[in-house]
């Protein structure tokens, strides 16, 4: 009861093109994550992170674990640190002077973009400067300073490179992908698991010639301020990035999360807690946000 996944439908995503409509921002690439485009998204994880303060009893504060587009998505809605729910919320604190700081104790990132493209590429961010908004306005552990710890998980898996036969390749056999995978990408004409990474860290961080989760660049991925967690070998989602091909080293699987989640709670100050059980019935609140690999 104490754990809760974000209510949330693939098809909801629809939903960041409204800031299609959000003129001039939009075009401007000065979009705010609390604008048309994500602002649903950082009201509703704001109102769920009330209900599970509210069903412990208002005597446990928050954890939130957010994966992907959550990671940065969970720093927007603790934004400044006021803690506003909306006017149509009937709660009694929903203008009650509370702060991020009162409900929740931590926020852990896993496989999270935290800085928007370098340089020129900026121009490009596909959060049309959402993310750029949060990295100027809210920086790294914005919170620490008022109690809320943070910790940032990156895995290290794939170097991206752009396809040259003619140059000699000095990256380690486990950073460019299976065989299996490098067959599927060169049927279709996408080169290896290095060449698509490439073009996923370009468009994430401006620079190709990376190594990160085959998706997000590792750099990109590591908060600054933050408990800082590498993950050798660690792809970003269920699948080889692109495929349907299902993998078991990706940040959820069961082999993987206790790499991660341990010094995670280490880090929430839930130690004596973690000792007896992690997924038994501690009582320690949780609000798991696994969204759809990718975004």
């Amino acid at each position: 009861d104490l754990i809760q996944v974000l209510p949330l439908q693939r098809i909801e995503w629809v939903r960041v093109a409204g800031g299609l409509f959000d003129f001039p921002n939009f075009y401007r690439g000065t979009m705010r994550p609390d604008g048309l485009g994500y602002g649903w998204y950082v009201k509703r994880l704001r109102h769920v992170v009330e209900e599970m303060y509210v069903k412990g009893g208002k005597e446990e504060k928050v954890l939130l674990i957010g994966h992907s587009a959550g990671g940065w998505l969970a720093r927007a809605a603790l934004g400044d640190g006021s803690w506003d729910l909306g006017s149509d919320n009937e709660g009694e604190d929903a203008f009650g002077g509370a702060r991020a700081a009162n409900r929740v104790r931590a926020l852990v990132t896993v496989g999270a973009i935290h800085k928007p493209p370098a340089g020129n590429a900026a121009a490009t961010c596909v959060t049309r400067g959402a993310l750029a908004y949060i990295d100027d306005k809210y920086p790294g552990a914005y919170l620490a300073g008022e109690g809320i710890s943070y910790v940032s998980v990156g895995g290290d898996a794939v170097f991206g490179r752009k396809e040259n036969p003619r140059q000699p390749v000095n990256i380690s056999e486990e950073k460019i992908g299976s065989k299996e995978v490098n067959d599927i990408y060169k049927v279709r004409g996408e080169g290896s698991a290095s060449t698509v990474a490439f073009t996923a860290y370009e468009a994430v961080s401006g620079n190709g010639k990376m190594t990160g989760d085959g998706v997000v660049p590792l750099e990109w991925s590591l908060l600054e301020g933050s408990r800082k967690i590498t993950l050798d070998g660690v792809l970003h989602s269920i699948n080889e990035p692109g495929t349907t091909l299902p993998t078991d080293r990706w940040y959820g699987s069961e082999g993987v999360v206790d790499r991660w989640l341990t010094d995670a709670l280490e880090e929430a100050g839930i130690v004596e807690r973690r000792k007896n059980s992690i997924t038994g019935a501690a009582p320690w609140i949780s609000v798991l946000e696994m969204l759809f690999p990718g975004v």
